[in-house]
């Protein structure tokens, strides 16, 4: 079993922001498994969150029981609903991946890894707070841009904040379809085959 989770912030306000990728690429990735008429996510307050429960078709003929979740928590309390969703189904830290935006990565570059810090993203901070465990795998999604590089480094958290509360501009269109599709890719061959053969094919040198 795998509990696959798109992070962001719930409300019309939010939607389309660099923050909400996690939940772009998830709706993504169920309109590319699932029939149209069949993807619409389940309101789920106890888990606090938006679900969708795939059966994954494996090329061996065997199916594994996949969770999408969509936490309803806002971002900075993410932990909360993977720890009910995760205690509930009993995931393994390693089988829950969480995917997410990721400011210190240029726009349109992906990383997928286990563990390790939160690197200032509040969500993940959240979700390792609550697994009490870093060790599960982060679909990382670059948002960053060249001339915040200053911003950042001088930890001016104020302004990443208000950056990543934007909604995408015009200009960055392109790269972001080529991302989302990437991400929904990135997914399904980490069901198909391997994470590692994700990492292998999608993972920006």
């Amino acid at each position: 079993m795998k509990l696959i989770v798109g992070l962001g912030n719930f409300g019309g306000k939010y939607d389309k922001t660099r923050h909400n990728l996690g939940f772009i690429i998830l709706d993504q990735f169920l309109k590319d498994t699932e029939p149209v008429n069949k993807t619409k996510w389940e309101n789920n307050p106890k888990f606090k969150s938006d679900i969708f429960v795939l059966e994954w078709q494996l090329k061996n003929g065997k199916t594994e029981k996949v969770i999408l979740a969509k936490p309803k928590t806002f971002m900075n309390n993410s932990g909360l609903a993977v720890s009910l969703i995760s205690s509930f189904y009993k995931v393994a830290a390693e089988d829950i991946w969480i995917v997410h935006d990721e400011l210190d990565l240029p726009i349109g570059t992906m990383k997928i890894r286990l563990g390790g810090a939160a690197a200032g993203h509040h969500g993940v901070e959240s979700i390792i707070g609550s697994l009490k465990s870093e060790k599960f795998y982060r679909f990382r999604m670059g948002i960053g841009q060249s001339r915040n590089k200053e911003e950042i480094a001088k930890h001016k958290i104020r302004k990443a904040d208000e950056f990543v509360l934007d909604k995408f501009n015009s200009s960055e269109a392109g790269t972001l379809k080529h991302l989302i599709k990437k991400g929904s890719e990135a997914l399904s061959m980490a069901l198909e085959k391997d994470i590692k053969s994700a990492m292998n094919r999608f993972n920006t040198k």
